[in-house]
């Protein structure tokens, strides 16, 4: 039997081969882990939907995968390590691994069968092709030659629904350039890449571009491209919201959580798009409707050693702070690990990108379309702020709202952004209270 790379999943049709688990002679299990394939952000786990003895493997580390392409093949001998379920069900899981091929076209049909447009050839025959006394007139008449219709009635009998028919498709052939010629000239092709020898001026070195690099770079340059980019800056007052994280961290960590700004965050940004819906939709270009979602997904994006990744949390205003800053570590932690799902990448409302850890002040991050906004923060730092006619050191938040502008408007935005910097500084005790 050959095992092969199934379906991943709507809009996944390859991978490249992470780790393999089994070698050849090794005796598996159905359901048994086989190899590792990071596909888009993601690295999952390929199990085998059969159990028997590796007898070939076709693959190694590095390799890339197709949908259909063969991992390896398991010989018949150790049937008795499948599961019952197999056992009473083979022709499913033989689905699931190995598509079976379509029924394949005889030559004849292709070669035989002339296209609709296309007129047929005469008939070689010394005798008229059958036909009444009316209908040969009307072909001398209009210079038609009956050889080369087709006769629809029996023996080939040519009748006059045959003769129209002829006369369309001669009319239609006959439209054709200027059909073509209607047509917009076709676009000119990307030029390929300029090569460029670097080494000539100095010594390099090089690394190739790993699968999640050229999934970012692709889907980088696709969002800057459709989506016309505008950022919005603001900064938020947090002074009192830090005093209350440092009050209660070690309460929070007693209970298995980090309580971080972007706990905080997570609830802010969804106050305030239940306030500016327009900012939870996304533009449904082919249909040309807006969709406003009723649900709150928020992707968080972490930074791993591979490249940026943005898990989603699911239905954030339905949880606490203490829930959020669990699921925040660990959908974080899962993402530095490579184990966050494919799933877990999907279905995000907003996207918040937090760089206060590593420091800097506003930046422009771009739109992870379809979403239409993005929320970037800066390292909060003291600041003189004029206060009912004082100056006082407070703590500022910096923020960038970048957000799609086909469906947001300025003043949406600005109006979006201070209420959001206002519910950063209306956290109350009772909000962080467990």
């Amino acid at each position: 039997m050959d095992l092969k790379l199934p379906n991943l999943g709507e809009g996944a049709d390859s991978g490249t081969v992470v780790n393999l688990f089994v070698k050849e002679g090794d005796q598996i299990a159905k359901d048994q882990p086989v190899l590792e394939l990071e596909n888009e952000k993601a690295v999952a786990t390929i199990p085998s939907t059969f159990a028997g003895t590796v007898s070939r493997i076709y693959i190694k580390p590095g390799d890339k995968l197709t949908v259909g392409q063969r991992i390896l093949t398991l010989n018949e001998g150790a049937a008795q390590l499948s599961t019952p379920t197999s056992v009473s069900k083979p022709r499913q899981a033989l689905r699931v691994v190995e598509a079976e091929p379509g029924p394949e076209k005889a030559p004849c049909e292709t070669e035989s069968t002339p296209a609709p447009e296309e007129t047929p050839p005469s008939r070689p025959s010394r005798f008229p092709p059958p036909a009444a006394p009316s209908i040969r007139k009307l072909a001398r008449d209009l210079g038609i030659d009956l050889t080369r219709v087709h006769g629809s009635e029996r023996g080939g009998r040519i009748v006059l629904d045959d003769v129209r028919g002829y006369i369309q498709r001669l009319q239609r052939l006959a439209a054709q350039p200027r059909t073509a010629q209607a047509k917009p000239a076709p676009q000119a092709a990307k030029p390929p890449p300029e090569e460029i020898d670097f080494s000539k001026w100095g010594p390099v070195s090089k690394q190739p571009v790993s699968p999640l690099r050229a999934v970012i770079a692709r889907r980088m340059s696709e969002n800057w491209n459709v989506v016309p980019h505008v950022t919005q800056f603001e900064d938020a007052d947090i002074t009192g919201l830090m005093d209350m994280r440092k009050k209660y961290a070690g309460v929070y960590e007693e209970n298995g959580a980090r309580l971080t700004l972007t706990s905080f965050a997570l609830k802010a940004v969804v106050n305030t798009l239940k306030q500016h819906p327009i900012l939870n939709s996304s533009l449904d270009e082919a249909s040309q409707e807006i969709v406003l979602k009723q649900y709150f997904h928020i992707g968080v994006a972490v930074n791993t050693e591979a490249g940026l990744i943005v898990p989603v949390i699911r239905d954030v205003d339905n949880k606490g702070l203490l829930d959020l800053s669990r699921e925040l570590e660990d959908l974080a932690r899962k993402a530095r690990e490579r184990k966050v799902s494919a799933e877990e990448l999907k279905g995000g409302t907003f996207t918040i990108s937090n760089q206060g850890g590593i420091g800097g002040a506003h930046f422009t991050p771009i739109v992870n379309k379809p979403e239409v906004a993005i929320l970037g923060l800066g390292r909060g730092a003291m600041r003189p702020v004029v206060r009912e006619g004082k100056i006082e050191p407070r703590l500022m938040l910096p923020m960038g709202l970048s957000y799609d502008h086909r469906v947001i408007d300025g003043g949406v935005a600005a109006r979006f952004i201070l209420d959001l910097a206002k519910a950063f500084g209306g956290f109350k005790e009772e909000d962080v209270k467990l």
